[in-house]
């Protein structure tokens, strides 16, 4: 055999031998992959699960009991109990996927928490309180100071452990108000009450819409000492203001309001019951009704896969100037609402 040959299947040889090694090697990166696209797979679908926010429920089912205030403090701890409970449970505190990839349900969650943190501040500086000297009650001192607890801890303690003890002590005022024998836990069902917290609402909107607004930029005259001649402020602010919400915090705003609108239904909708009697001296039981429906509408299914943020009248949709819409009318309906409880 010619010296050409032999060099030529001594080359043929060698890249066999080295194909045939390289070969074992090739085999672990199949299952490696496909073990990759199955996490991938499972964690896209734990991802779209819970992201699915959750149903409304009925305010008035399994009362403790018709005593004034059941309705209201059993919405609170029904509302909480979701934001715990629900698929995927609580997840704005999650340090490993898929829940620290997910965005929109913790700012979701944060809206519910806030709602119901002003209610629980309600709860304990008025609500159940007859008289700015009167003694607070122990039960809503500690519930509150768990519902603002830090929403986002995850060691010590988690936030999770902290709200269901707000819960645990949410139930035990439940437990002493609906029961006839326990006249040291009281709900006072007035309007004066009613219109303390209608005004924490009233910021609460009021701030959410301000945000929501400032998704495309727009210039705003400074208002802040308008009013009042002598009114002064720490440090001078400029006048006109031109106010946009970053690109990052679009859908983050949006979601909050979804939350917090999802919260306020159900609370309203139990103060309807709790202080019927109250709004139909008023004649206000039809201006609840409307700030509820006002706020529904914000529940409604948003089919584009992301958070749009087009020009107000431009070719894309902006859902977060929809939602403004709803949330600043609501806003301003609870404003009317709290003025008309305080008149004599």
């Amino acid at each position: 055999m010619s010296e050409p040959v032999k060099s030529e299947t001594a080359a043929v040889t060698a890249g066999n031998t080295e194909a045939k090694l390289a070969l074992p090697k090739r085999r672990w990166l199949r299952p490696i992959l496909a073990v990759l696209g199955v996490l991938f797979v499972i964690n896209c679908a734990l991802m779209w699960l819970w992201s699915r926010e959750p149903q409304a429920f009925d305010v008035r089912a399994n009362l403790p009991s018709k005593a004034p205030g059941t309705a209201t403090v059993s919405a609170l701890i029904k509302l909480n109990s979701i934001m715990l409970d629900k698929s995927g449970g609580y997840t704005s505190n999650d340090r490993f996927p898929p829940g620290v990839l997910l965005d929109n349900m913790p700012n979701f969650e944060f809206g519910m928490l806030q709602s119901a943190r002003d209610l629980g501040l309600s709860l304990r500086n008025d609500l159940s309180r007859s008289q700015s000297q009167s003694k607070e009650d122990a039960d809503l001192q500690e519930a509150t100071t768990r519902l603002n607890s830090d929403n986002n801890s995850w060691l010590v303690p988690p936030s999770e452990s902290q709200y269901r003890k707000a819960n645990e002590y949410l139930a035990s005022y439940l437990t002493r108000i609906s029961d006839s024998a326990q006249p040291n836990a009281q709900f006072y069902a007035r309007a004066d009450n009613l219109a303390a917290y209608l005004r924490l609402v009233e910021r609460q909107l009021g701030g959410l819409s301000q945000r929501l607004s400032a998704a495309v930029v727009h210039e705003r005259v400074n208002t802040d000492l308008a009013n009042d001649p002598n009114a002064r402020q720490s440090t001078d602010a400029p006048s006109p203001m031109l106010i946009q919400t970053p690109w990052t915090q679009i859908d983050d705003n949006f979601y909050e309001a979804r939350g917090t609108a999802f919260a306020l239904i159900h609370i309203l909708k139990a103060i309807q019951v709790d202080f019927q009697p109250v709004l139909a001296n008023k004649n206000a039981e039809i201006s609840l009704q409307q700030i509820i429906r006002e706020l529904e509408e914000t529940q409604s299914t948003v089919w584009s896969p992301m958070i749009l943020n087009g020009g107000g009248f431009g070719f894309f949709a902006n859902h977060s100037l929809v939602m403004a819409n709803y949330v600043s009318r609501a806003s301003a309906q609870v404003s009317e609402l709290r003025t008309l409880l305080e008149r004599g």
